[in-house]
């Protein structure tokens, strides 16, 4: 499996897009990680990117505050497999106890478990491969999945490999899933023990409009809370260009409305500041101005307009910018090429919450939200246009909605609790 991706791998670096990170340390399995405390046990957490690194961040806590109640010493260290997982991994844990997860290469994951050496490894939704899961079986390291997603056509794929998929899923010690569907697919496949817990992206999402990240954006940017700001997050071409057009013909109403662009991929923002360029100096644009974020300094606002454009050229960011946000669409969501990004975090804060019909990856997340009446799916940019409009002229709607979905995630959360007692039971006794 990870010769076979080593094409593409070189195909990634030559064509110009986003890098494989760490190459060379996920090719070679020589990472470099802080040894483990004497006394300690370890565990190792791994997240394929951004959204499941932040998964595991809440859990980490968790884990650490259960430990400590049961007089157990623990030291965790969390792998990633993109530059930008790895970027917000290490905003959060010390450098040393952070580093690429190998590929799925024989000798990278011999070298990564020799020097790692874990107690238990602990994978974040669906980020299963053979050689990882043989080798921690024949090391007799326990193999967790949490948040354990399993789509429809994941399924399918996987029961088209047969023997290998149950090769693969019989050797997880335990699945905790998010919901009941995705535990009978896990079951069917052949895993031998699954636990339904509920979706974890519940859980680390608090909506405290007064948190100190908060409080600083709204510092560098001027944002009051009684402010109107539209924000488009973990966007998709063409996903920022509908939300421009919508900004536009809402500033016109509304001219202190304010828009903030939180591009996916940071790499894109060089593209999509190009294309802002021209498309403010049309006529119909009033010489909007725009700003990149990594410009405002942390003195205090340098935004004195009334209304402007802010492109977050930043990583691991958005969540906190959530928190201002009136009206929020959550992008990945209308193309059906992605899946949908996290519409919780938004949703947390009491914002009123769009995004797309494309969200399979958020499947359980977006029926609960909408059948709370919390959310709100549209379909292309005249249905975007039409629900930031309906927000800004009726703040009882938009607030309604909002207002929902507070309770909703307040309703949801503890399912972090029980996947670190889960994960700590099978820790050896020192």
């Amino acid at each position: 499996m990870g010769i076979a991706a080593l094409p593409w791998v070189l195909w990634r670096r030559l064509s110009g897009k986003r890098p494989v990170a760490a190459i060379r340390e996920r090719l070679t399995g020589r990472v470099r990680v802080a040894d483990c405390p004497k006394n300690h046990c370890r565990i190792w957490l791994h997240g394929v990117s951004v959204g499941e690194v932040q998964l595991i961040r809440p859990l980490v806590n968790e884990l650490q505050n259960q430990a400590e109640l049961r007089n157990q010493l623990i030291d965790c260290v969390v792998s990633s497999s993109t530059t930008t997982g790895l970027e917000v991994a290490t905003k959060t844990h010390e450098q040393d106890h952070v580093f690429p997860c190998p590929l799925d290469v024989s000798w990278a994951i011999k070298q990564t478990l020799n020097r790692v050496r874990p107690d238990v490894l602990v994978l974040a939704e669906l980020e299963i491969w053979p050689n990882l899961l043989r080798l921690a079986e024949e090391c007799k390291i326990p193999v967790v999945v949490v948040n354990g997603r399993m789509s429809e056509r994941s399924y399918q794929g996987y029961k088209r490999l047969g023997r290998i998929a149950a090769f693969m899923v019989q050797r997880i010690s335990l699945v905790l899933s998010r919901s009941q569907e995705d535990s009978d697919r896990f079951t069917d496949l052949g895993a031998p023990r699954v636990e339904t817990i509920g979706s974890l992206k519940f859980d680390g999402i608090h909506g405290d409009e007064h948190d100190s990240e908060i409080r600083q954006l709204r510092t560098i940017t001027g944002i009051d809370r009684d402010d109107l700001v539209f924000i488009a997050g973990s966007t998709q071409e063409p996903e920022e260009s509908l939300a421009v057009e919508t900004f536009l013909q809402q500033q016109k109403v509304h001219p202190g409305l304010k828009l903030i662009l939180v591009p996916r991929h940071v790499e894109r923002t060089r593209e999509i500041a190009a294309w802002l360029t021209l498309r403010l100096q049309q006529p119909d644009a009033c010489h909007i101005p725009w700003y990149f974020r990594s410009r405002l300094t942390d003195q205090g606002s340098q935004l004195t307009q009334k209304s402007f454009i802010l492109l977050v050229d930043v990583t691991g960011e958005l969540a906190a910018w959530w928190g201002l946000a009136t009206v929020a669409f959550v992008g990945g969501s209308l193309d059906g090429l992605r899946g949908g990004q996290n519409m919780l975090e938004p949703a947390a804060y009491g914002a009123a919450v769009c995004f797309g019909p494309y969200t399979k990856n958020f499947r359980t997340e977006v029926s609960e939200l909408l059948g709370a009446e919390a959310a709100i799916v549209v379909h292309n940019g005249v249905e975007l246009t039409e629900f930031v409009t309906q927000c800004l002229i009726d703040p009882v709607f938009s607030k309604k909605i909002g207002l929902c979905a507070k309770k909703l995630i307040e309703k949801n959360q503890g399912g972090t609790k029980l996947t670190a007692s889960r994960i700590l039971d099978f820790l050896p006794v020192i």
